[in-house]
């Protein structure tokens, strides 16, 4: 069951991060995970090595969570000069795929890291951990238990409640090494038998009471194939494979606190190298869930389109959506590490993806919902190649022609025919500047006769008032962006909101579960959209502004008949407005 959660409080927030989090005289961040890893520095607790590893089951796709372990994992083991392993704890073929492998191995490249030639597997040790089974059969501490899985969660007892005793704990050891021999030779069937670890069924910890090690799977596995047919459980794989690999620092999530005591008892008995393990606080984000058995539900059930849909809080549907690695990167190391779960509200990671685009994304024009707009008073046949500013934030990036023309097309939201107070966009009589052009005047409307909508625009231009002319100094209150109608492309655009209505999605009216409060408007898809004809050559995966509308991304179903775009993120920051707040 998920641990309850509150969220963080916005006041709490400040620019460099989580206020928790010191920094050392560098500036560079610290917690209390390096500051365990520094005292064992000091001390030469494991000869003056940090060796950490990132260890993904692969039975789903990386989500932001997990980004965080990433970052987290690579980052100590590259602050302190040492190695960080990538091990896939492949230990339930039911449920693991080579997609899965080929994701994870791709999320984590992209995010910036490389595990050298320290790629390993779990499955690389299955022979290993089988003769460590052995072992703590002979010495009498692991036996084939017959009870079905029903009645081990039956005898394991409550929190509250001792758990009972196995009527086959007792088993000799030679019968215990013959059954155990026999279940890997596939003489038994699913289910029939399991081989369990002999600690207490009376600890306090469940963890404890007789833990099962083994169990009985006649399944294929996506690297050992038809080979095995007893698969170690996690519990038991997890710590050995760290052991093997001269793990220092084994980092995880809270919810391995109260099964550490269970992995050390494992080590202790086989007499194996002994990491530490360290538990922090798992990443929870609002507006989304990090679940991936309910992730793998909206895929399966059709909420989204995959693992990779740009609503999805998943490394490839982030990077689909438009996100730079370096924002996430970014975006880990300001929410720091803590012991303490809590919620991280997700304006601040859209913040970091503004902060990042910002700096290096061309800026474009696009109109996403067109109204066509003609200038009576400009000539018919010609067209002008107007100076744009690719990015004011950066000057490297240099400038681009637009053609400017008697038609165009303006966002229909840009006008209103009955302009309420304050409205500095076109109306019937009002002026505004289009960006990197002229100051125009609207005339007249035409209306369609059935609907009575506007369907064009008729306006003049003041060819005095053209930007970066002698006589441009003519001011006016509002700037419009726009596309040249001759020269504009076609394009589809996806815009994305939360997948989610609540902060918390899984707080839930009786009877119902979290899918209850799904986003019905989380995906609109405009096919009409126009844009500036400098993005012909776009390609998946290309980022932009579109002046005014926010940070867009090329799908990659994109194509060179049908350029389709996602939107990233808005310009609305509502993070930066609150950290304004903050400091006034």
């Amino acid at each position: 069951m998920r641990k309850s959660s509150s969220t963080e409080s916005n006041a709490n927030k400040k620019k460099k991060g989580n206020p928790s989090m010191k920094r050392t005289a560098s500036g560079r961040p610290t917690d209390f995970i390096r500051e365990i890893i520094e005292e064992d520095l000091r001390t030469n607790k494991y000869g003056g090595r940090v060796h950490t590893r990132f260890p993904p089951e692969p039975n789903g796709y990386l989500h932001i969570g997990h980004a965080k372990s990433i970052c987290l994992n690579f980052g100590i083991a590259a602050q302190y000069g040492g190695l960080c392993n990538l091990r896939f704890d492949d230990t339930n073929p039911a449920k693991e795929e080579t997609e899965y492998v080929r994701s994870i191995m791709e999320d984590v490249r992209w995010l910036g890291f490389d595990w050298g030639d320290r790629l390993y597997y779990a499955s690389d040790y299955f022979e290993k951990l089988y003769q460590y089974a052995i072992k703590l059969i002979k010495a009498g501490k692991a036996y084939v238990d017959d009870l079905s899985a029903e009645q081990i969660r039956e005898y394991r007892g409550t929190l509250t409640e001792p758990g009972r005793e196995s009527p086959y704990r007792n088993r000799s050891v030679e019968e215990n090494l013959d059954l155990f021999q026999r279940m890997r030779a596939g003489e038994f069937p699913d289910g029939s038998r399991v081989l369990r670890a002999k600690i207490d069924m009376s600890s306090g910890n469940l963890n404890l009471r007789d833990p099962v090690m083994y169990r009985i799977l006649h399944a294929s596995h996506h690297r050992t194939g038809d080979k095995w047919c007893i698969y170690p459980t996690y519990d038991w794989a997890h710590g050995q494979s760290d052991s093997i690999e001269g793990i220092t620092h084994s980092i995880c999530t809270l919810e391995f606190e109260d099964h550490r005591p269970l992995y050390d008892w494992f080590l202790d008995q086989l007499g194996l190298h002994h990491p530490q393990q360290i538990e922090f606080a798992r990443l929870n984000l609002s507006y989304t869930v990090m679940s991936k058995r309910k992730l793998l539900q909206l895929v399966e059930e059709g909420y989204v389109n995959g693992w990779d849909d740009p609503r999805m809080p998943t490394i490839s549907g982030l990077r689909r959506r438009g996100y730079t690695p370096e924002s996430i990167r970014n975006f880990c190391e300001r929410i720091g590490v803590a012991k303490k779960e809590s919620t991280v509200d997700i304006a601040l990671l859209e913040h970091c993806l503004r902060e990042d685009l910002n700096k290096k994304a061309p800026r474009v024009m696009a109109v996403l919902r067109p109204l066509r707009l003609i200038l009576d008073n400009y000539p018919e046949d010609k067209v002008e190649e107007l100076e744009a500013t690719n990015n004011p934030e950066d000057p490297s990036m240099g400038t681009r022609k637009v053609p400017f023309s008697r038609a165009l097309y303006i966002e229909r939201d840009d006008f209103k025919e009955e302009p309420p107070d304050k409205w500095f966009r076109l109306a019937p009589g009002r002026e505004v500047r289009l960006k990197h052009a002229y100051i125009i005047k609207c005339e007249r409307m035409v209306k369609d006769p059935q609907s009575g909508e506007v369907i064009e625009l008729h306006c003049s231009y003041d060819p005095e008032t053209k930007s970066g002319g002698p006589k441009a100094t003519r001011k006016v209150k509002g700037t419009l962006h726009w596309v040249s109608a001759p020269f504009a492309l076609e394009a589809e655009v996806r815009l994305y909101e939360h997948l989610f209505l609540k902060p918390n999605p899984e707080e839930m009216e009786e009877g119902s579960d979290f899918k209850a409060n799904l986003n019905p408007k989380s995906l609109e898809i405009l096919t009409s959209c126009k844009l500036e004809p400098s993005l012909a050559g776009a390609k998946p995966g290309d980022r932009y502004q579109f002046l005014r509308l926010g940070y867009f991304c090329v799908d990659p179903d994109s194509s060179a008949k049908k350029l389709v775009f996602n939107r990233t993120v808005s310009l609305h920051d509502t993070w930066a407005k609150i950290e304004k707040a903050q400091k006034q």
